[in-house]
């Protein structure tokens, strides 16, 4: 009775100072996995701790162990919440292990029913920067969680039983048919696709080039969005007023319809006519283009008569200069000078003409028609424009 009583009391006093140690330690108790276990990775002198926050942990628990390349490193120490629910993995590493300052940290699994484990690896397709030393921290960025197995076989079932497998034999057999007896003709279409991927592959630039322009045209339209919003909103009215116009707008357009068979029936009618005047306009085309420069240089004369425009500056020199000219103005001389193969030519008749005599020029004999000299007379010459003039005028 004795003995007994000594043995609950040891045992009273062993489980009083273990509570009082954890008590003083402040420590929860969560198992056999809240206490470092012999022979773990991780937990030697030296060893170092770094933490990742990671979107999900999976089954990983602490003690669960820390790979690089399949070789284990290290052991996880606590996991934890942070205020944005992710999970804090605080991960004990071997003295000597060494990884790139961005290393990135995933959850790995050994087979589709093995254990779960954190593994640690260089970034991929980044430049690895510093080293991993103790107290550093992965961020969320940096961390991804492999596939469960839950979710690869729920991923499978989906595939097997409402994926469309059993038309895969279906799709085989079309292709099939649709293959055979026409492999030259497949044999030819494998090379042109190569030149068309080839052709695309040299115009990459340009093709980038229109797809930004594609881009700002869009930026553009977008930043005006308000103006085109109330352009369309302006045009309702216009539509409306359209509508209303229809009749008239369709009888405009059935009266244009009438407009071209006329034109059409009387272009047709006088297509003879039409040709002929072309084919006439040949002839004098052909004139005006073998007077060349003569017809350019003589409409200079018209606007500086008598003179042409390249003497018009020589022709007077000083402030004045003396003009003596004889004019016949009769009817008789301007029935047959300026009148002459018009239908006036034979019906102007004068006082003169009554008379049976012609005016003079200013008193004097002589032909106007000869400037040179106007009372001398050239002996053998015909007066083509009957006698002198006995007129005067000035």
């Amino acid at each position: 009775m004795k003995s007994a009583f000594a043995k609950g009391r040891r045992i009273a006093l062993c489980a009083a100072a273990v509570a009082s140690t954890l008590a003083i330690s402040a420590c929860n108790w969560n198992g056999l996995n809240s206490l470092p276990m012999p022979g773990t990775q991780g937990t030697g002198d030296g060893s170092f701790t770094v933490t990742a926050v990671m979107p999900s942990v999976g089954t990983l628990t602490q003690n669960s162990p820390v790979k690089i390349h399949d070789v284990t490193v290290g052991s996880i120490r606590d996991i934890t919440l942070d205020k944005n629910w992710h999970a804090v993995v605080k991960v004990s590493l071997n003295p000597g292990t060494q990884l790139p300052g961005n290393a990135t940290a995933m959850v790995g699994q050994a087979s589709l029913l093995g254990s779960q484990y954190l593994e640690l690896a260089p970034p991929v397709g980044i430049a690895p920067q510093g080293t991993l030393k103790g107290g550093d921290l992965i961020p969320l960025n940096r961390s991804t969680a492999a596939p469960t197995t839950e979710q690869t076989l729920s991923s499978l079932s989906v595939v097997l039983n409402g994926g469309g497998i059993a038309q895969i034999h279906d799709i085989t057999t079309e292709l099939n048919a649709a293959l055979d007896g026409n492999q030259g003709s497949i044999r030819d279409l494998l090379p042109q696709l190569n030149n068309i991927v080839g052709s695309l592959d040299r115009q990459r630039g340009q093709i980038v080039a229109a797809m930004d322009g594609l881009n700002r045209l869009g930026g553009t339209v977008a930043q005006q969005n308000n103006v085109l919003d109330k352009a369309l909103t302006d045009l309702a009215p216009a539509t409306d007023v359209l509508a209303q116009q229809k009749k008239n707008l369709s009888d405009a357009l059935d009266s244009l319809g009438n407009f071209s068979g006329l034109a059409n029936q009387v272009l047709t009618q006088s297509r003879s006519d039409l040709e002929a005047n072309i084919k006439n306009l040949g002839p004098i085309l052909d004139s005006l283009a073998n007077a060349g420069n003569g017809l350019v240089n003589s409409l200079s004369v018209i606007f500086t008569f008598p003179f042409p425009m390249h003497v018009l500056f020589n022709a007077l020199k000083g402030d004045y200069t003396n003009l003596y000219e004889t004019a016949d103005l009769t009817v008789n001389r301007i029935q047959k000078s300026m009148f002459m193969g018009t239908p006036l030519a034979a019906n102007l008749g004068g006082m003169d003409g009554i008379m049976g005599a012609f005016g003079g020029a200013s008193g004097q004999k002589g032909n106007p028609f000869e400037p040179n000299d106007p009372t001398a007379a050239k002996p053998g010459q015909q007066d083509n424009y009957g006698p002198p003039a006995t007129g005067a005028g000035k």
